[in-house]
């Protein structure tokens, strides 16, 4: 048994055995259950890691399991080891309590009002007193007392304060003896690897003069944590800082080109922003990483059973009071990106990162356009990004980010216009964005009430099809062989065979396999057939969820491509070109999310090229891509319902 998951280590908020989560910066392991509460606080509050599913930095785990072990816990339930505190009435959660209220309104107080924390004695001047915790935090860090530094954090010292008398912070002090563990807790509290001292020495400097070796490279890790963990979230790689590279610039494989006046002037409103703002939205869209893959882990690690709970349900990020409204607003908009878009937002980030650290001048769109189509010529031609440097330099896109709501909208339907081209989309397209299809709870409890109540939406539509039918039928009717009496789903079979021989041909190759002269489609299909291809697709995305549920992997692959000619038949309903925007933007999400469906299926097979396959961050992209085609399915037969009944 692993050593962080022994049998006595109990829920520091709930005593509920085998805790399998962390929350980083409070010390403590806690519960599933507590957990679903710590995640909908935000990270300001809780810094929440599963303890097996999530990759962790060795002495960063190593800090935590310090923590706990030595009664962390105990600092932000101070009040309640207090015999008094029974007699108040006062007490902490226990296994058998109901999340909400119960252990939700524990774990609130404890940890964003910290209700039962020690408080120091009142004073006139509380700037003093941080200062004075500050100062008994800078002389602690040279020991190996974590709790203490973190009881002091707790209080209100602050990781990044500058000692006048000393002229260095805390982690200098860290750094220069070796301390790591501080280091790891000083940076979960936001100290700064890069801050000089007196002497113009950052933390690194005095790990590496006094032979820390270790620390130091770690301190540099922690140096590019943001731009490191948006590259690893897009392509699974991070750079090799100890030979210089500290920078990766995912690329998108994308066949079309946006170069629209709106693109080009929201990737300058990004280059345009101050440092400050800049730093801001980078901070916002790590947060927005975190959250993705933190919903991403809760969904592979929690009994299916038990998940479409209000419980489990962080659809955006937390509102963080400490920010301006205008910016929780721009935070909680994040969540809206698809993987496409969202990428995107992240590769134009990561390189103006890379621009600004290097003060490299704003590149024209000419070059912009040349390296993009170096990009994809290089992928389509199977050359490896790792073959030389340039390569993770280029511009990955000019498109839009959610800089300003005008541009942003003109991306969303760029976006969704360059998924379908007259072929079908290249699995290369998400090539260089292997993790970027990572499922939030939202969209899972969504996608689960799609597949657990369509059917019944389906039938009612159906019945209300067959009526409209029935009461528009003539003897010249294309269905006049077909029996009044014969039931919804009688009747939707004999239409499905017949427009399959005469519109699908069944070959395999996409939607636009179809020859569009061979039946002349009307503008818009019969509502019952769109239903029953519905049907059919939301049946096949059932059996993929069970087969993720179950951790059946071999059976992606089966499920994917039922689930993709279910898509195809479909989409061959309609005119090749509707003339409907609406229509027209729900087909290429639909049938674009089935390509890419299959592309990630595949990547299950034994002996897929580029690096190991990670199962769960695989299931995850697979999950996001049912959830798309789900909805883009239901989107048609709403519109198509609504266009028949007019």
């Amino acid at each position: 048994m692993s050593k962080r998951l022994r049998s006595s280590e109990v829920c520091a908020d709930c005593s509920g055995p085998d805790p399998s989560w962390a929350s980083v910066n409070r010390g403590t392991f806690i519960c599933d259950e507590c957990c679903s509460v710590h995640r909908s606080l935000g990270r300001h509050i809780s810094q929440v890691r599963h303890l097996k599913h999530t990759p962790w930095p060795p002495t960063l785990l190593q800090m935590v399991e310090t923590l706990y072990n030595n009664g962390a816990n105990s600092i932000w339930e101070h009040s309640l080891l207090d015999p008094a505190s029974l007699i108040s009435g006062r007490r902490k959660a226990n296994p058998q309590d109901k999340v909400h209220p119960n252990k939700a309104e524990f774990i609130r107080a404890k940890y964003q009002m910290l209700a039962f924390v020690h408080r120091l004695p009142c004073r006139d001047d509380d700037s003093v007193t941080a200062k004075d915790l500050s100062k008994q935090l800078h002389s602690s860090v040279r020991t190996g007392n974590l709790e203490t530094c973190l009881r002091l954090l707790s209080l209100g010292a602050q990781a990044n304060f500058f000692h006048p008398e000393k002229g260095n912070t805390p982690l200098h002090v860290a750094s220069k003896a070796g301390q790591i563990l501080q280091a790891e807790l000083l940076a979960v509290y936001g100290a700064d690897p890069g801050t000089q001292d007196a002497s113009g020495k950052t933390p690194v400097d005095y790990a590496r003069q006094g032979g820390h070796h270790e620390l130091a490279e770690r301190l540099v890790e922690i140096q590019y944590e943001l731009t490191d963990r948006l590259a690893f979230y897009l392509c699974g790689r991070k750079p090799d800082h100890k030979n210089g590279q500290h920078f990766i610039i995912p690329q998108m494989a994308d066949s079309s080109l946006d170069l629209s006046e709106l693109a080009k002037a929201a990737k300058k409103k990004l280059q345009s922003l101050s440092n400050h703002l800049f730093e801001e939205l980078a901070m916002d869209v790590y947060d927005e990483v975190d959250r993705r893959e933190t919903d991403a882990v809760w969904l592979a690690t929690q009994n299916h059973s038990t998940l479409v709970t209000e419980t489990t349900v962080v659809p955006f990020l937390p509102v963080n009071p400490e920010y301006s409204s205008t910016r929780n607003q721009g935070r909680q908009k994040l969540a809206r990106f698809n993987a496409h878009e969202f990428a995107t937002l992240v590769i134009d980030i990561l390189s103006d990162a890379k621009r600004r650290q290097q003060g490299s001048p704003l590149s024209s769109s000419k070059d912009n356009v040349e390296l993009i189509l170096k990009t994809i010529s290089n992928q389509h031609s199977g050359e490896s990004q790792d073959n030389d440097q340039p390569d993770y330099d280029s511009v990955a896109s000019d498109e839009d980010t959610d800089l300003d709501a005008t541009a942003s909208k003109a991306h969303r339907q760029k976006s969704l216009d360059s998924d379908l081209s007259d072929g079908p989309v290249t699995v290369q397209e998400f090539m260089e964005v292997k993790n970027a299809l990572v499922a939030s709870e939202a969209k899972i409890q969504q996608l689960m009430k799609v597949n657990n109540n369509l059917s019944d939406e389906l039938r009612i539509m159906q019945k209300k099809a067959s009526r409209l039918e029935k009461q528009n039928s003539t003897p010249e009717s294309d269905y006049d062989n077909t029996p009044n009496d014969r039931d919804p789903d009688d009747l939707g079979s004999s239409r499905k065979g017949r427009q399959r021989s005469t519109v699908w041909q069944g070959d395999g190759s996409g939607p636009d396999a179809a020859e569009p002269h061979t039946a002349p489609s009307p503008v818009f299909p019969s509502t019952e057939d769109v239903i029953r291809k519905t049907e059919q697709i939301t049946k096949n995305i059932q059996e993929l969820l069970r087969a993720a549920q179950e951790n059946k992997h071999d059976s992606y692959i089966p499920c994917s491509e039922r689930i993709h000619v279910a898509v195809t038949e479909m989409a061959a309903l309609f005119p090749k070109k509707p003339r409907s925007d609406m229509v027209r933007t729900s087909l290429r999400l639909l049938t674009s999310s089935a390509y890419r469906l299959q592309s990630e299926c595949k990547k299950t097979l034994p002996g897929d090229p580029g690096p190991p396959t990670d199962i769960q961050l695989v299931t995850q992209q697979v999950i996001q891509c049912a959830y798309d085609i789900a909805k883009a399915a239901k989107q048609l037969v709403t519109i198509t319902t609504k266009e028949n009944n007019n």
